[in-house]
């Protein structure tokens, strides 16, 4: 059994009633959230650091829902999910990962990005970070690109590109989108124009379920 579905039983059972951990107050909280919502979010907190997970991005979500006045179960169900979504990227790309790598690789699952696109972008890139390389890929999906065609394009190019053309890859593709080009159009251009010599057809076709 791998950490992440240790951390996932974990949290299961003490958001279903089971006996938890005495839970850590997190100050931010406090005045956010109704008392019963901050209790099981710094529960999910406590596990999170005892995983050795990054605990702020999981403290940023709960402030997001408590901005948005969302109410006490869907926030501390978002909380749980990106927990394990943390825990999955922490998986795929290694114990030594940074915090905001897994911040990235847990956007890019949420968007549709595989354990193993993760894998193997941290193989790929060598000893550079994956946070950019991973941040870009949801935000392809987020203007419009199929998850899968997105996680091609970006494991395509993570040889060859540093972070500073990555983000320029995908400012390219962006204005193109809002210029009126199909999204996987877009894409298709600027990764040709990238390779000097492919085309969106030319990296792995759609996966298997």
């Amino acid at each position: 059994m791998t950490r992440g579905m240790r951390l996932t039983l974990l949290l299961a059972a003490a958001l279903a009633g089971g006996r938890a951990p005495a839970a850590a107050q997190e100050p931010r909280l406090a005045s956010r959230l109704p008392e019963a919502v901050r209790a099981q979010v710094d529960t999910l907190l406590d596990l999170a650091r005892a995983a050795g997970l990054p605990t702020e991005p999981l403290v940023d979500r709960a402030l997001e829902g408590a901005s948005k006045r969302a109410d006490g179960a869907r926030i501390v169900a978002a909380v749980r999910r990106l927990s394990g979504e943390l825990a999955t990227a922490r998986d795929a790309l290694g114990l030594a990962s940074l915090p905001a790598e897994l911040t990235a690789g847990a956007s890019a699952l949420r968007a549709g990005a595989r354990p193993e696109d993760l894998r193997r972008l941290r193989v790929l890139r060598g000893q550079q970070p994956v946070t950019v390389a991973a941040a870009v890929l949801a935000d392809l999906v987020a203007v419009g690109v199929p998850p899968d065609t997105a996680a091609s394009a970006v494991i395509a190019l993570a040889r060859t590109t540093d972070d500073v053309a990555y983000l320029a890859f995908r400012r390219s593709i962006e204005r193109d989108v809002a210029l009126g080009a199909s999204p996987v159009a877009a894409l298709g251009v600027r990764l040709a124009a990238t390779e000097g010599d492919g085309s969106i057809a030319q990296y792995p076709g759609p996966r298997k379920p």
